[in-house]
């Protein structure tokens, strides 16, 4: 398995590779010890031009451990276009499964491959943020950073 951190704007993410497909990007409280391949730098690359405003898809194979309901919940988020949201409900309804908010929410907060699987992208149906498990913070700094890179 591979392995790279980087920096980022909402803090450390780490990148991991069987070095076919990206298994995980997880936000982490520090940097451990590198062990890249050319899938995690490619991964890197992308991220680091998504927060310059120069990407809004991720073309590196990513594949992550989950599920099936759990993958059909991260396929759907994959759908939502850069710089828009799509609410829990609209989400369950899209994987035909519309009485599963509370478990898309559930999928939502497993999410492995933050960023480039967009689960930031999905809000509450009242508006409101819903839970992110790199923050709240972060989720607004995303969402905020999508719209800046619209405009």
């Amino acid at each position: 398995m591979s392995t790279q951190y980087v920096s980022s704007p909402i803090g450390t993410l780490k990148i991991t590779s069987d070095s076919e497909v990206i298994t995980g990007i997880e936000s982490v409280s520090k940097k451990g010890t590198s062990h890249p391949d050319a899938l995690t730098h490619d991964c890197a690359d992308q991220l680091e031009a998504y927060f310059k405003g120069a990407n809004t898809h991720f073309s590196v194979p990513m594949e992550a451990a989950g599920t099936p309901f759990q993958k059909s919940v991260w396929t759907a988020m994959s759908k939502i276009p850069f710089g828009t949201t799509k609410t829990y409900a609209e989400i369950a309804r899209a994987i035909k499964k519309p009485k599963a908010v509370r478990a898309v929410g559930s999928a939502c907060g497993k999410n492995p491959l933050l960023v480039t699987v967009p689960c930031h992208r999905v809000v509450a149906s009242n508006g409101g943020l819903g839970g992110f498990s790199a923050g709240i913070k972060n989720k607004k700094l995303l969402l905020a950073h999508e719209q800046k890179a619209m405009a």
